[in-house]
Formats: structure tokens, C-alpha cells, sequence
């Protein structure tokens, strides 16, 4: 008797439908022949589903059970085989067959017969609901993730005889239910916020136009000033994310094994800070399955790079292709992925390896042909691709000491979202978000400059000799500074300003 279940399986950031179908035929040999690409995981889970079978009181059939994972030329990984596998096999032991048709069924067992929890789950929800399937079981634990999908109803399951119960009517589960909209609002809430800074103003301005216009942005001062706990609270002033914005981060988080159990769904913006010592695909993505790297796992969020010359000058060099085009492409022998990378870079460094240089109160160690190593670690290229420059000073007693609140994130966000709405408004119909992702024509129409900006600029670009691509992000700073303000056109105070950002361009590294 040949048994017919579904299933799915994990490629890149989506899920693929996989059919799950059994053949028992008597042999003195009883063994599971598991074909259809599976890897390792997958083989090996003819021993735990043997196992919770026989645990769970179900019916084993004697001899070769053949296990076909179909599409065959797709490849099967993970755990999440092992509940359909074992319905199926049970089914095919010559149990009452299975009403499965508008199932969709995921789940680890462990030995005994307990369902345990699965990776990209949220996938797989979206994969089922495509195709037409209107029930779910996952395990217990992933029941909110999955629920975050409407129009599928997800059923928690336990252990391998609940679910063998539930699908044959002996026993009835309800669907998992999901207030979404109080999911979202307890789920939306920061431990920290911009109201904790003391002083550097200037730097907080440019932090609010790097997220009004979705920038990157460097920042370059001695140890101690505030660079990590600035950019550790710009998702707090950013722009809630969306709902599909939301399940695009989730789901990039899900197939990597990375979500909390007691937060089954993301609904604040990924903040993202690797470790210098990270490696090529650690960052970009890769591995011999290919998975999603950090440039991936910050889409939609902030990516923190820390002490950005310690890192290897070969692994920074690759995020010159994610900044321009938001996403990252892996090819590998098995064939090439694609991972959304939709990002905004905040990067910190010191100005010299004991980074005192230019600090009026403490003397520099650092020889001239040691700073300028340490400078030559960046590439010209990859300073080009970020928008805003600045620095950040040392801040004095007076102001540490100081009891008065700077001002709080919350009003920050409200002046970004009021120039995000005027962002929306000027590219809708395409899809361009903000002013950096802004394309030449698009440059050319939202950034036309009077005689008096014209002048500025050039001046600029003579002087300072910057590069057509740093000529267009000051154009795109200008047009974000505007927008601030609520202009319908760019003023010389904005060109001024924009050009100010450029400071790495104009002094440190020529």
C-alpha cells in the first residue's frame, strides 16, 4: 500500500512543497530506504520515526518501507521530515487512511513519540497557503510563528499520537488563535532610547537624516565617546516595520534557527553587529548549503560594523555589491540563491590604532606610517558607498553630569516619518522607498539645483576632489535635508550641510 503525505522543504529564504509517500512490500529484512536527496538529518530519521512509532501504540509493517521525498531533484534537509514520514508510514502499515489532502505537516520526534520544534516554519506556512492547503500541523512551539499567516489554520501538535488522533477524528484540536494586532503592539517596544545620550547633537542630527533617508553612515571619534551606544539606538527612531516587511525579516530569521522561542515573530527592525574576526560567508552568506549571512539577517534594519578597519580589508570589500543592490546572490556547484540584503550600514572607527589622533586632551602614540596602515585598511571604493560622514568628539563633565534629558526617540521619529511620508508620496508607483535607493533619473528630477547650489557643488567637487558617485549622495543627503524641513526644493543650506557629511572624503583619507 502506497501512503501520500505533505510536507515542505527550506530553499533559501522560501519553501518548496515536498511530497511524502511510503510503499511497505514484505521482505525478511525489515529496514526504511529513504530516497529523493535527503542529507544526513534526513537519513538518519528513519531511526527516530521507527522509534516514536512504536512508542506512539501505531501499526509498523513488517519488512522494506521506501520512503520517496518528491520533487527527487530537490534536496531535503533538516528534521522536519520525521512527522509526515511517520503519518505515512503508519498509513502505510495498513491503517485507516488519512484525510491529508489540505495538509501540510512539519515536526521533529523525538524517540518517545514528542513533537519537537523546526526552523522556517513561516515559510512553509506562506508555501502551504499558495498551494492550496488550508491546514497546518506544526509543532507546539512554532504555532505562533506560523499563525502570523492568514488564511491557514495551524494546528499545534505534541506528539506523533495526538497528531495521528487529530487526523483521523478521534480526537479535536483548535486552530491556534493569533490577536494579531496585540501580537504586533507588545511585540513593538525597545529597552533603550535616544533620550540616554548625553550631548553630541550634531551627531544625533545626522543619524536623523541618515534614517530619514534610509543613509549609511560613519562615525569616527576616540574611544569612549558614544559611537556603539548611538548606533544601538537607531532602530528606535526608525519607521515601524510593516507587516510584509516583518515577514520577510521573520522568515530570513526562521530558516536560520535565530528566533526566540518566547518571540515566535519579529516586529522591530533587526540590529545587527558582528564580530571583526567574522569570515567572508559569515557576512556576505554561504556554507555548503548555502544559508543567509549578516548583511541578510539585517535586512530591513541596521548593520553595525565596529572598529571597521579591524576587519579584514577582503570581507568589507563584498558588501560593495548588497549596499548598491540590496540583495545577495550565492552560487555554489548545487546551483545559486538569492537573499534579500536591504540594509542600512552604521560603521564606528577610531582615527588611529590607539585612537587619540586629533584629540586635543590626550596625546597620540601612533606613528604617521602606523595611522596611515590602519587608514589603508578601508578602500576608497567602499568610503564612497557611504553617505554620511561624521565625527564624534569627546564629550566634557558638563554635559555627562548634566540631570536634563536630551530629546527622546520618540520625537526624533515622528520628524522621520513625516520626510519618509514625503518619500513615499514623490516615488510612488516604483519601487523606490527612500532618497539613497534613488536611481540616476530619479537623481536628476527630485535633486534639481538653483545657480547659487550649483556653484556650491561644483566648488565642492573641484576643491575636494570628489567622485561622480559621492557627487550623487550629496545630492540624495540634500534632497533627505529638504524633505527635514518640508522644502519642495533643495536650498544651499542643504548642499552645505550635505557636503559637511563628507568629512572622511576631505581630511582623513586622501
Amino acid at each position: 500500500m502506497i501512503s501520500r503525505l505533505y510536507s515542505a522543504a527550506l530553499r533559501g529564504v522560501d519553501a518548496i512543497e515536498v511530497e511524502v509517500e511510503v510503499n511497505a512490500h514484505s521482505s525478511q529484512e525489515p529496514r526504511v530506504i529513504i530516497v529523493g536527496l535527503p542529507d544526513a538529518a534526513v537519513r538518519e530519521s528513519s531511526q527516530r520515526v521507527v522509534s516514536a512509532i512504536t512508542a506512539s501504540a501505531l501499526s509498523l509493517a513488517d519488512g522494506v518501507k521506501t520512503v520517496n521525498l518528491a520533487p527527487a531533484d530537490l534536496k531535503k534537509e533538516g528534521p522536519s521530515f520525521d512527522l509526515p514520514i511517520a503519518l505515512a508510514m503508519a498509513v502505510a502499515a495498513g491503517e485507516t487512511p488519512l484525510p491529508t489532502e489540505d495538509c501540510c505537516i512539519v515536526g521533529e520526534l523525538a524517540l518517545d513519540g514528542t513533537v519537537r520544534p523546526v526552523k522556517g516554519v513561516l515559510p512553509i506556512a506562506i508555501e502551504a497557503k499558495a498551494r492550496g492547503r488550508t491546514r497546518l500541523l506544526v509543532p507546539e512551539v512554532n504555532a505562533a510563528e506560523a499563525a502570523v499567516i492568514e488564511g491557514i489554520d495551524v494546528f499545534p501538535i505534541k506528539n506523533l499520537h495526538q497528531a495521528w488522533s487529530f487526523l483521523s477524528g478521534d480526537e479535536v484540536l483548535q486552530p491556534y488563535h493569533l490577536d494579531r494586532q496585540a501580537f504586533f503592539e507588545s511585540q513593538s517596544t525597545y529597552d533603550v532610547d535616544f533620550d540616554e545620550v548625553k550631548g553630541q547633537h550634531h551627531v544625533k542630527r545626522a543619524l536623523e537624516v541618515a534614517v530619514a533617508g534610509g543613509h549609511n553612515i560613519l562615525m569616527t571619534g576616540p574611544p569612549g565617546t558614544g559611537k556603539s551606544m548611538l548606533a544601538k539606538r537607531l532602530p528606535t527612531i526608525m519607521p515601524a516595520m510593516s507587516e510584509q516587511e516583518a515577514i520577510e525579516v521573520t522568515k530570513i530569521h526562521s530558516i536560520s534557527g535565530l528566533l526566540d522561542t518566547k518571540k515566535a515573530f519579529l516586529t522591530t527592525r533587526p540590529f545587527r553587529a558582528p564580530h571583526h574576526t567574522i569570515s567572508d560567508a559569515g557576512l556576505l552568506g554561504g556554507g555548503t548549503n548555502p544559508g543567509p549571512g549578516e548583511v541578510s539577517l539585517a535586512h530591513h534594519g541596521v548593520l553595525f560594523l565596529d572598529e571597521l578597519p579591524e576587519f579584514r580589508r577582503q570581507t568589507l570589500e563584498v558588501l560593495r555589491q548588497p549596499l548598491e543592490d540590496g540583495h545577495v546572490t550565492i552560487s555554489r556547484a548545487a546551483g545559486s540563491l538569492t537573499f534579500p540584503a536591504r540594509f542600512m550600514l552604521v560603521a564606528a572607527l577610531n582615527p588611529c590604532p590607539c585612537g587619540y589622533y586629533g584629540d586635543s586632551k590626550r596625546e597620540c602614540r601612533c606613528s604617521p606610517r602606523q595611522i596611515e596602515n590602519y587608514r589603508q585598511r578601508i578602500s576608497g571604493p567602499l568610503l564612497d558607498r557611504i553617505d554620511l560622514h561624521v565625527e564624534v568628539p569627546l564629550v566634557d563633565y558638563q554635559e555627562l553630569s548634566s540631570k536634563t534629558s536630551g530629546e527622546n526617540s520618540k520625537s526624533i521619529r515622528e520628524r522621520i516619518l513625516a520626510a519618509r511620508s514625503i518619500q513615499q508620496q514623490r516615488f510612488e508607483g516604483s519601487p523606490t522607498i527612500t532618497n539613497a535607493a534613488m536611481g540616476p533619473r530619479q537623481v536628476r528630477s527630485a535633486c534639481e539645483l538653483d545657480s547659487e547650489c550649483s556653484s556650491y557643488l561644483e566648488q565642492a567637487m573641484e576643491t575636494l576632489n570628489f567622485s561622480a558617485r559621492a557627487h550623487d549622495r550629496i545630492l540624495k543627503v540634500a534632497r533627505t535635508l529638504a524633505d527635514l524641513e518640508s522644502a519642495k526644493s533643495i536650498a544651499p543650506n542643504h548642499i552645505l550641510e550635505a557636503i559637511q557629511y563628507r568629512s572622511l572624503d576631505r581630511n582623513l583619507f586622501l
